[in-house]
């Protein structure tokens, strides 16, 4: 399993923007094969910055699980959504490994 995790720098003034675009991802990214953790916007500290985090299997996986996310007619959508809004000013994915796993054995 591999963790996605999306460091968005948002322009703030434009939070309910990237608010939407979250909720609508929320939607889609299950959908399309990617087991959604969630999108977090800002609260308290930064104001810029926001994530989005999922996992797939594998980086294979992860290929095909775009594949259908741009053909679903909400992930189209959402993309236009951000071109159209520019609230979205970078954004960088990293992947993970799992290293603690398993939780709680002793």
């Amino acid at each position: 399993m591999l963790t996605c995790i999306i460091r968005y720098r948002i322009d703030p003034a434009k939070r309910a923007q990237f608010e939407h675009y979250a909720r609508n991802w929320g939607q889609a990214i299950p959908r399309c094969g990617a087991g959604l953790v969630g999108y977090y916007a800002p609260h308290e500290g930064s104001s810029t910055l926001a994530y989005g985090i999922y996992n797939v299997e594998s980086l294979a996986e992860y290929e095909a699980y775009r594949a259908r996310l741009a053909a679903d007619p909400l992930g189209r959508e959402n993309y236009e959504f951000a071109q159209k809004e520019r609230f979205l000013l970078s954004e960088d994915r990293t992947w993970l490994k799992l290293a603690s796993a398993p939780h709680g054995a002793g």
